[in-house]
This record gives structure tokens, sequence and C-alpha cells, in this order.
């Protein structure tokens, strides 16, 4: 493959995920450590503790924003709610440690971040996510994300959203490329890989997480799965011509 700046006909690379990937820990193990800090800290029962993050990881994936009031308002509110009357007095500082554990965990690993940056020497790179705006723009920022990427497009701030074909034909826009120029990267088969197929980009894929490890029969079928996304550089090493790392139509997509 060609550098960029050599021909404009070069091959060009459209990177899209939902969420940061490749981080130090899942959301729910960290919502786990809270758990235990909520016992260890303020002499919360473990039962209660675990039923307190539970209740406030449910509604916070339901509604993540609330345009009456700033992020930190409305995540306090919901902890507020979250522990009772009994335990609510904590909110604010419960909060406080959550959101230092949501970064904290959800940095992007050293091996991420080199190949981002080996990427970006050769491909233009693109991040679509899906979310409310100021939600998914605190993360991009708090995540220094915007070094790695040539554009960011957050759906809260779109008429449409991952698996829309419209929002993928924005990106290729906004980089100067045909969607067949174009290989998206995501975890959900749903948004992520269905949207690639959709939208006509050269392909699709699929990093399995714990909460679906493998492909059903119904399912989007992307054309490479990899367990890691630093498997990337495997397949763009290859080519364009590079054979599936793994069969997307067996149990070896487990991702174990």
């Amino acid at each position: 493959m060609r550098d960029q700046a050599e021909d404009q006909s070069s091959d060009r690379f459209d990177r899209s995920i939902s969420r940061p990937i490749g981080t130090n820990c899942t959301f729910l193990q960290k919502n786990s450590f809270l758990a235990e800090e909520l016992t260890q800290e303020y002499g919360i029962p473990e039962d209660v503790s675990a039923k307190v993050t539970a209740v406030f990881l449910k509604q916070f994936r339901k509604c993540p924003d609330n345009a009456t009031c700033t992020l930190d308002a409305w995540r306090t509110i919901l902890w507020s709610k979250a522990l009772g009357d009994k335990y609510s007095r904590f909110a604010r500082k419960v909060y406080e440690r959550w959101l230092y554990l949501r970064y904290h965990y959800m940095v992007l690993t050293p091996a991420t971040v080199s190949m981002l940056r080996q990427l970006r020497k050769k491909y233009l790179l693109g991040l679509i996510t899906n979310g409310p705006s100021n939600a998914q723009w605190e993360k991009v920022r708090k995540l220094s994300l915007e070094q790695y990427f040539d554009i960011i497009l957050v759906s809260g701030d779109l008429p449409w959203e991952k698996p829309d074909v419209e929002i993928f034909q924005k990106a290729c826009d906004l980089l100067n490329v045909r969607p067949k120029e174009c290989i998206m990267v995501g975890d959900k088969l749903e948004t992520d890989i269905l949207g690639g197929i959709e939208a006509g980009l050269c392909g699709t894929v699929w990093i399995p997480t714990a909460d679906k490890p493998r492909l059903l029969g119904g399912d989007p079928k992307p054309n490479f799965t990899i367990r890691h996304v630093t498997e990337l550089m495997r397949i763009l090493d290859r080519g364009p011509k590079a054979p599936e790392l793994e069969d997307c139509s067996s149990n070896a997509s487990d991702g174990s």
C-alpha cells in the first residue's frame, strides 16, 4: 500500500468504531470495583452495593444524558436515586469516584495507541459513535481520541445513527473517499457490522465481546473476526484479498 500523500488514488482506510476498544477494563468490571468500594468506604452492605450499582448502570444506559441539566448534575441525580434515601447523601462522592474509574479503566492500552499511530501514517481514520452529543464528546475528549482520527461523528449531532447508511456516507464524504475504499471495525453486529454492510463498504471486521462472544445464524456476517483490535494490522498487512483470520460461520468466532 502506498502513502496517502503519494497519490490521491492510493488505498484509504476508514476505521469506524462505536466506542473506544482495546481498553484496560470492561464497564461491568469497573462497576464491580465500585460496588466493593461502596461497602468498604461507606459501610453499605455487599448485597445493597451490588444492587445500587446495577440500578445505576441500568438507568445510565437507558438515559446517559439529560438536556435540562449538566452531565455532572444528571449523573449525580441517577446515583442519588440508585442509592435510595438511606445512602443518597453519598451520591456526589460516589459519582466522582465512578467518573474517575470510568475513564481510568476505559483508557486505551499502549498497544492500541501504538496501532492507531501506525495506521494514521498510512490511512485516513474515522470514528463513528452512537449516543447523546454531550456524553459522547466528553468520552472523546477525556480519552484524547481526537489526536488519532481524521474525523469523528457523534450520532447525537446528526439526524442518523449506526446502522443508518447515511452516517457512513457522511463519514466517507468528509474523508473524501468512496465506501468501497473503506472498512468498518466494530464490536456491535447490529450497528457496526450491519451498517458497514448496508453502506457498501469494502469489508467489515468484528471484535466479539463478553456479551456477544459468537455469531448466531441470523446475525450480520462480518468479513473478518478478530479477538482484539490490534489484530487488525494482520488483516491490513495481508492486503485487500486477505483470507479470514477466523471462520465467521463457525464457533471459532467465540472470542475466547
